[in-house]
């Protein structure tokens, strides 16, 4: 059901029957390592490939999660991911070794909770038994595509974030024990005339708040509803924007609610500057730290707010700004 202009509120309240997340070494030493469901010691993943091992991380995940759900891969209906990579193969390879049919969907680092969205609403309407949703994202890849060849080493200024090497998944289905979706405020292009893509945070700032004051007006409900509200990967400096823009535009949020899944993957001194990003970014905190953390009891309702910045090598190199979307994605579980 659509309740005002942006938000869908599903009746039904598909679960997420399980998750699995998969990380890579520097992900291995950060501060949520002990959620991920699998760890590798090197980039590699034994490929001989950057992009081959990126396409590896997301096969696993989905195993893994096939493996927690207790179903086997000919029982999955459809596949929902997305990635960084030119013509998303990653993503496209590893449906390919799945065999369901697939969606592939690109919203940068807002494709984790755009693919939930769609799963959710999917299934709310019947249209599918089981969907494996998630996305995925690998250092050296993404660093190599969109930036320089790591070989390079070039310097990074203090507002660049660290693309996080990792893939999360989550399996939903219209019955069974998990956590619930409840709602989802899809959103809309942003941009703000900021073209540095070593600013990722500040460019996609505006487009969380504005996804968070359209959820909030279409629900009718205040930020206080939601026991903690968690953006993509803002990071440092993109927390600080929001923040400043939802006290500009009235929405009473208090910090201690306000988590940023670029702050929480990696521990203090990793050299990450601003944070985390990439589209593995806010798919493995929030399918293996967060919903530890609600099935632990310790909140209830969350509203995870995904961002992405919808540039390319191709905008970049024509001096084009960067538009910004983030989705925003309602989950809730216990009495």
């Amino acid at each position: 059901m659509m309740k005002g202009h942006r938000t869908w509120v599903f009746e039904n309240k598909p679960v997420i029957i399980a998750t699995a997340t998969v990380g890579g070494p520097f992900e291995a030493n950060g501060r949520i390592a002990d959620d991920f469901d699998l760890l590798h010691e090197d980039l590699w993943l034994g490929e001989d490939s950057y992009e081959k091992a990126h396409k590896v991380l997301l096969e696993e995940a989905m195993f893994k999660a096939m493996e927690k759900g207790g179903i086997e891969k000919e029982k999955v209906q459809f596949i929902i991911t997305g990635d960084l990579i030119n013509q998303m193969t990653p993503s496209s390879f590893a449906a390919r070794t799945i065999g369901a049919p697939y969606l592939g969907i690109f919203g940068a680092c807002s494709t984790s909770m755009e693919g939930l969205a769609l799963s959710a609403f999917i299934v709310n309407y019947g249209g599918a038994e089981y969907i494996l949703t998630g996305a995925s994202s690998h250092n050296t890849a993404v660093e190599k595509q969109f930036r320089y060849p790591t070989e390079y080493g070039g310097q990074k200024p203090p507002t660049a974030q660290w693309t996080v090497t990792g893939a999360g998944v989550a399996l939903v289905s219209p019955q069974g024990e998990g956590p619930r979706i409840v709602s989802a405020t899809m959103g809309r292009v942003v941009d703000m005339g900021i073209s540095d893509p070593f600013n990722m945070g500040g460019a996609m700032a505006p487009a969380a708040v504005d996804t968070i004051e359209a959820h909030l007006r279409d629900m009718q409900i205040d930020a206080s509803y939601y026991d903690v509200i968690v953006t993509g990967d803002l990071g440092k400096i993109g927390r600080e924007v929001s923040l400043d823009l939802m006290r500009q535009h009235g929405i009473d949020l208090k910090e201690e609610r306000y988590q940023d899944c670029g702050l929480l993957i990696y521990r203090e001194g990793q050299p990450v500057l601003s944070g985390a990003s990439g589209a593995g970014c806010s798919a493995t905190v929030v399918y293996g730290h967060l919903l530890n953390r609600m099935k632990q009891g310790e909140f209830k309702r969350m509203l995870v707010v995904a961002t992405g910045a919808l540039l390319s090598p191709l905008t970049f190199q024509q001096n084009e700004t960067i538009p910004c979307i983030a989705h925003a994605v309602a989950i809730e579980y216990g009495g």
